[in-house]
């Protein structure tokens, strides 16, 4: 069934000239000034800002076996109103996505679900054991084309593993998107080491433990010629790193939270198990260079890591307490609030890192696409004069593990359009996108 119709009427296009645009058959059908459309439905836009339909490239949906922390309908429905119209779906489920059989389940429950593209990451190695391969080029000639493929929630730390690795997806152009954590330099640790980790006498998660896997795969990807891609930076010294490979024409990518925007390790003072995450909080100096880091160019993206976990593993004491946050739902509002209300990027900046750059990493050509006549009408409203307050039981995910829960911020999401479908409208779930 083809979508309906809709005109935007005055909507300011990545926060810069004000247009109407015009919805049809999924697409961007016209653009301009005082467009008319006899029997469109019309949404009055005047004051929102319109970007195109945001991308996650690092969601953890949990389906198949953890469904009581997240599945691929809610984490869907969660992503929809946070104006993502595509997510890529992390592969530690249980069984693991390391096989045609698991990424194909994925894909087609998000196809069932409507809400969003989902699109399925493969595990580099079996059961995310990292001693052996998974099957790469059987899950990207699957159904469910797989592209991205990591081990996230574990590094592939054999560097002989991550070269095959490296060598492999070349065949197809895929990527390795590296989980950065030397595991011997992080055994029991328990937040970044520092003078807070110093002072509560919990074990600290160094810098370098990020640091010198992030350094040996940018030269083992120089190495073979091939795409990597590193998860949830969160370093200075990671940042530093990423410059000098980028200087040197190396082609990695790289990715940071809206969390380690905002958020430092003195949070964990509080030992409240909702600021436990991996990698961990860092320090207000590490935030300001992972922020400068965006603005620059050289941090490419920003990844949710939206982590959801059942109550009963975040609500105990801090050393039991599972590593992860939700995040899908205020992505959006964390980076106006860190890096366009402060100044290191405008909106347009925005349309780069959380959606063009995302999909391009992750060669989902129908995602990502400018806002233009003839493009997949792939779009979100976002009014960035509101401010709202985060309760976590009021979101769409089932994790409520929000590290920012009764925090004000910025901006909200009035709609979503996937594929000329409104997802959202006025705020709330409106309803899927199905086919035929």
């Amino acid at each position: 069934m083809p979508a309906p119709t809709y005109l935007i009427r005055s909507a300011s296009v990545l926060g810069q000239e004000t247009a109407d645009i015009l919805l049809e058959d999924g697409k961007i059908a016209a653009m301009g000034p005082h467009l008319e459309a006899p029997g469109a439905q019309v949404i009055e836009a005047q004051g929102l800002i319109a970007l195109p339909g945001l991308v996650d490239l690092h969601t953890h949906l949990r389906q198949p076996g953890y469904e009581a922390s997240e599945t691929v309908e809610t984490g869907s429905q969660a992503a929809a109103l946070g104006g993502y119209t595509a997510v890529f779906a992390m592969a530690n489920s249980k069984p693991v996505a390391d096989s045609a059989a698991v990424v194909e389940q994925v894909h087609a429950l998000g196809l069932d679900s409507g809400w969003v593209k989902v699109q399925p990451i493969g595990a580099v190695t079996k059961d995310l054991a990292g001693q052996q391969l998974a099957d790469l080029g059987e899950m990207a000639a699957s159904k469910a084309q797989v592209r991205v493929f990591s081990d996230d929630g574990m590094c592939v730390w054999d560097p002989a593993i991550m070269r095959r690795a490296l060598e492999y997806v070349k065949t197809f152009d895929g990527v390795i998107a590296q989980h950065a954590q030397e595991p011997r330099l992080t055994e029991g640790a328990q937040m970044n080491e520092g003078k807070v980790s110093a002072e509560l006498g919990l074990t600290g998660w160094p810098a370098v433990a990020e640091e010198s896997i992030i350094a040996r795969d940018v030269l083992l990807a120089d190495h073979v010629g091939s795409r990597l891609h590193i998860c949830h930076l969160s370093t200075k010294g990671s940042v530093e790193i990423l410059r000098w490979a980028k200087e040197r024409g190396i082609e990695v990518t790289a990715e940071v939270t809206p969390h380690h925007l905002l958020l430092t390790d003195e949070l964990v003072r509080s030992y409240d198990p909702v600021y436990k995450v991996n990698p961990p909080l860092r320090t207000e100096e590490d935030v300001l260079a992972l922020r400068q880091a965006v603005a620059d160019g050289i941090i490419d993206i920003i990844g949710t890591d939206h982590a959801p976990h059942p109550a009963e593993s975040k609500d105990c004491e801090w050393a039991c307490a599972a590593n992860g946050m939700t995040g899908l739902e205020q992505a959006l509002s964390i980076i106006q609030m860190t890096l366009v209300e402060t100044g290191y990027i405008g909106w347009a900046d925005v349309a780069r890192i959380m959606s063009f750059k995302p999909a391009e990493i992750g060669l989902a050509s129908d995602q990502g696409r400018p806002l233009a006549v003839g493009e997949p009408a792939n779009l979100v409203l976002l009014d960035p004069t509101a401010r709202r307050t985060i309760v976590p039981a009021d979101q769409a995910t089932k994790g409520k593990n929000n590290p920012y829960r009764g925090m004000e911020v910025p901006g909200a999401v009035k709609a979503t359009f996937y594929a000329g479908h409104p997802t959202v409208l006025d705020g709330a779930l409106n309803s899927p996108r199905r086919e035929g």
